[in-house]
């Protein structure tokens, strides 16, 4: 250890001890090595927002943080705070995540908490540690993302910027734990345990037969399918409560290269059954086109069908009758991205309420449209 000639002084007049310094110099590595695995990132999500109706008009099929709100105005979406330390390659590692949320959309996670709707919120915060058990077992404790779903909380990460429909009937994150298993190159597993079917941060279960689980498993194809390598195919379980009392989800999803270079194709099918425990029952398939036009432009498209008993989307129409909820949706987006470190791109969305009964404002269809710039650090 070296020391410098101010502490060798203060030890020398009996103030302090070198013991003691030898002690702090080494808790101090610990917490700098510690903090050399931490990573720091996140985004800042943007958004200006158009529609042909009023800012109070209800947008059926789409998420709560995603409605007539943010029509016609300019909005901040939200912050996103990352800090990680991912695993590494050893038998026994260890490492953990934290997304912390601030901004309007965040009230979509603190309202999950059971208190008052905030601006901050707790998107993930779990333990990730490995067991040396076969290819190496690794296990997740705390708050994670649901692992059902084509799409997920962050815009970043869509292909565009408004939700598909079935997001809305799924959970958006779990409070458990959950086993990651690669079986080969090509197949990997999951299974998991939660408090209850989700959202609602530290909830808990009536008792220990009403906890929530959950499973997946994921195939990939191999380079010797050609054009086809690399697709793949994940199937998702949830069932809330574990009684098959409560709601239960079956998500199917699929994404696909094709012989055509910068041309991906995907697909995706959600079951809902017993939505939120009321009775209803919905399906909703989903198709998806994604194209690389060059190095800083691409393109997506989202065809949807959404099928549903009544109430699911629909409480009552606007003479007070309850209706089936049957929705076509088109969502187009064009993401050219310009600066460094930014994702812009501009959607158009057209969503058709099919039973005919005028509930956007009398009319059975709306479009919106929005500008959204994202930068990630």
């Amino acid at each position: 250890m070296k020391l410098n000639k101010w502490t060798v002084a203060l030890a020398a007049a009996g103030l302090v001890s070198l013991g003691q310094n030898a002690q702090a110099e080494e808790a101090g590595n610990a917490v700098m090595t510690a903090m050399s695995k931490t990573t720091l990132s996140g985004f800042v999500d943007t958004s200006l927002s158009i529609s042909e109706k009023g800012a109070n008009q209800a947008l059926h099929g789409r998420v709560p943080y995603q409605s007539g709100e943010k029509m016609n105005g300019i909005n901040l979406d939200v912050i996103q705070l990352s800090l990680a330390s991912p695993l590494d390659e050893s038998d026994w590692a260890a490492g953990y995540a934290v997304d912390l949320l601030f901004g309007p959309d965040a009230s979509a996670y603190s309202v999950s908490t059971g208190a008052e709707a905030d601006d901050v919120a707790v998107r993930q915060a779990y333990v990730n540690t490995r067991v040396p058990v076969g290819n190496g077992l690794d296990l997740k404790m705390g708050v994670f993302d649901a692992i059902i779903g084509y799409e997920g909380f962050s815009n970043r990460d869509n292909p565009n910027y408004s939700r598909n429909m079935a997001y809305n009937l799924q959970p958006f994150n779990h409070t458990g734990v959950i086993g990651g298993y690669q079986v080969n190159d090509l197949v990997s597993a999951q299974f998991g345990v939660a408090n209850t079917g989700g959202n609602i941060l530290m909830d808990r279960a009536d008792d220990s037969s009403d906890i929530s689980y959950m499973g997946s498993i994921a195939v990939e194809a191999p380079e010797s399918m050609g054009a086809l390598a690399g697709a793949t195919v994940y199937v998702g379980y949830m069932e809330f409560g574990g009684g098959g009392d409560e709601q239960q989800n079956l998500y199917v999803g699929s994404t696909i290269p094709t012989p055509i270079d910068g041309l991906a194709l995907g697909a995706a099918w959600d079951n809902v059954q017993n939505i939120a425990g009321n009775g209803g029952d919905a399906n909703v398939l989903a198709g998806y086109i994604s194209y690389q036009a060059t190095d800083k432009m691409s393109l997506n498209g989202r065809v949807e069908y959404l099928d549903g008993d009544e109430g699911v989307l629909f409480d009552a129409t606007s003479n007070g009758v309850a209706v089936d909820s049957e929705m076509l949706s088109l969502t187009g987006t064009v993401q050219y991205d310009l600066w460094e470190n930014v994702l812009t791109r501009a959607e158009v969305r057209w969503d058709s309420q099919e039973d005919g009964e005028g509930l956007y404002g009398g009319d059975d269809d709306i479009i919106t449209f929005t500008l959204n710039a994202i930068y990630n650090f």
